[in-house]
């Protein structure tokens, strides 16, 4: 059993930057894909960002260029640093972690593919 505690949400102004991060139990976490996912008021959760054991990295479209997924295999965390913040960023953040050693670049952005999740971190971002 993982269980995955966030941290590092707020409120900021378009434009800043903020980073949210995500410590995780266990002692496999090194094995473990981790993703971070998003849900904004009245709108299906959706695919953020993805690194694997491997620590290849995978990001939305909508992210890419702004946000960067990193872990920390020493201390069981893994970040989400957001740059360039806009407002249609405002969401809740979820961390995700799969146990699958093999999520292909079309997977890994699925959440069905993670097995254990976070309670969530509210990011806000105001215009």
């Amino acid at each position: 059993q993982v269980q995955l505690v966030e941290s590092g949400g707020g409120l900021v102004q378009a434009g800043g930057s903020l980073r949210v991060s995500c410590a995780a139990s266990g002692r496999t976490f090194r094995n473990y894909a981790m993703g971070w996912f998003r849900q904004a008021p009245g709108k299906e959760r959706e695919f953020v960002a993805g690194i694997l054991w491997s620590l290849t990295t995978y990001y939305a479209d909508s992210v890419k260029g702004r946000f960067t997924i990193s872990r920390d295999n020493a201390k069981n965390t893994v970040y989400l640093q957001m740059n360039s913040l806009k407002p249609e960023d405002t969401a809740v953040y979820y961390c995700a972690a799969s146990r699958s050693l093999n999520l292909t670049p079309v997977r890994v952005g699925a959440s069905d593919e993670y097995d254990y999740w976070g309670q969530g971190t509210q990011v806000t971002v105001s215009s």
